[in-house]
């Protein structure tokens, strides 16, 4: 019976070891992705800021609420705006952050591909 209780006792502590390094992985994960905007150009996670480390009080507060990772996305862009995060949604806005990497590397392939043909001839 003591067996019993000692490994019951283990696998809660393991239990509850991994939904603790599940918690902090997704608030990395989440403040990777949120923008300082003190600090051009680093991420939340990144950044020693006041701003920023009120932003990672906020985004643990939000996560002890319960909320989802779309939801606190959802809440920073609505306060701060799209500008916050670093990978914004597709949508009528922001089309064309999204398609110009692609444009460009068309138009370079395409300017490649026609100086070797003309070098060629």
């Amino acid at each position: 019976m003591k067996l019993l209780k000692l490994l019951l006792i283990i696998l809660f502590f393991f239990y509850f070891h991994q939904l603790k390094a599940d918690e902090v992985d997704l608030k990395n994960k989440i403040t990777k992705n949120l923008r300082c905007l003190v600090c051009q150009g680093q991420s939340v996670y990144d950044s020693d800021s006041e701003f920023a480390i009120s932003l990672k009080v906020m985004v643990d507060k939000k996560l002890n609420e319960g909320l989802s990772e779309k939801q606190i996305y959802s809440f920073f862009k609505d306060k701060y705006g799209e500008w916050i995060l670093y990978n914004p949604e597709l949508n009528k806005n922001t089309y064309i952050l999204w398609l110009l990497p692609v444009l460009l590397f068309l138009i370079g392939g395409a300017i490649i591909f026609k100086s070797f043909i003309i070098n060629k001839k």
